[in-house]
């Protein structure tokens, strides 16, 4: 278990918390003093009333909800969002309304989720050619439906 530090910004936040014993990820709410309105085909940075401290070593990551995005087109549009450890500012979210009607988000309506993940930096070798494999180059596709190539 990694215990993190976070910090109550607005007395009306609510915290990140886990819906169920095996939830993935966090659900986090909107903190607002009045409703916002994201029109179709437009973003809106939620404010969320929170910060977290995360150990060094370790990302938070905000995604969409599930049921937003599939009764309502409302997503993030640079999902995951990431969090880095040296960030001490609000955690707010970015959503966007791909949907046909605006979309209304109210002082506590869960937003997003996070997940928070460790992180491995990594330090590159650089060579002259990489091993050979089966798949090679082929992307975008490659591997997915017979006969249709990328």
């Amino acid at each position: 278990m990694v215990k993190l530090k976070i910090v109550r910004l607005n007395q009306n936040a609510a915290l990140p918390a886990y819906a169920t014993s095996h939830a993935a990820g966090m659900d986090v709410s909107a903190c607002l003093d009045e409703p916002v309105t994201v029109a179709p085909f437009s973003t809106a940075l939620v404010p969320t009333g929170f910060a977290i401290e995360l150990p060094e070593g370790y990302e938070a990551q905000l995604r969409p909800r599930s049921g937003l995005a599939l009764r309502h087109m409302i997503s993030l549009p640079n999902t995951p969002a990431t969090i880095d450890a040296d960030y001490r500012g609000e955690v707010r979210v970015i959503l966007i309304n791909y949907g046909k009607e605006p979309f209304t988000v109210s002082h506590g309506d869960r937003i997003a989720q996070m997940v928070v993940a460790r992180v491995d930096r990594v330090v590159f070798e650089e060579v002259g050619a990489l091993s050979e494999t089966r798949r090679g180059s082929g992307g975008f596709g490659h591997t997915g439906v017979s006969g249709i190539s990328s």
